[in-house]
C-alpha cells in the first residue's frame, strides 16, 4: 500500500468514526482530533490482531468450508474496534460489545460509501 493510500484510508476512518460518535450507537469519540487518533490506532491494531485471529479463526473456516468466514472477518473488525476503543483515552463505547458490534458495522457502511463518493 502507497503512502497515499494509507492517508486518504486514515482520513476516511477518521471521519468514518467522527460521524459513528454523533449517531446514537453508543459510540463516544470527544473531538475530530481523538477521532483521527483513534483511526491510527485501529489501523495499528488491526494490522497486528487480524493476522493472529485469522490463524485462530482457520479451523472452524476449514470445517465450515468457508460458510462463516463473513462472520468471523466480522467478529475479528468487532474486536479490532473495541480494542481500539480501549486503548484511546477520549474514544468510548458506552454499550460494551453492543456499542463494538454497531460501531464496527457502521463503520464498514459509512466508509465504504465514503470510498464510493470519492470513486476510490
Amino acid at each position: 500500500m502507497n503512502i497515499g493510500a494509507l492517508l486518504i484510508a486514515w482520513v476516511v476512518t477518521a471521519v468514518s468514526l467522527y460521524i459513528i460518535s454523533k449517531l446514537p450507537l453508543g459510540v463516544e469519540i470527544d473531538s475530530p482530533g481523538k477521532a483521527f487518533i483513534s483511526a491510527a490506532v485501529l489501523g495499528i491494531v488491526t494490522a497486528f490482531v487480524r493476522p493472529a485471529l485469522k490463524l485462530f479463526f482457520s479451523i472452524p473456516n476449514l470445517v465450515t468450508f468457508d460458510l462463516l468466514s463473513s462472520l468471523f472477518t466480522f467478529i475479528i473488525a468487532v474486536v479490532c474496534f473495541g480494542l481500539a476503543a480501549w486503548l484511546v483515552e477520549g474514544f468510548r463505547l458506552r454499550f460494551g460489545i453492543w456499542s463494538a458490534i454497531m460501531g464496527a458495522f457502521a463503520l464498514s457502511l459509512i466508509s465504504g460509501l465514503i470510498y464510493k463518493l470519492l470513486g476510490v
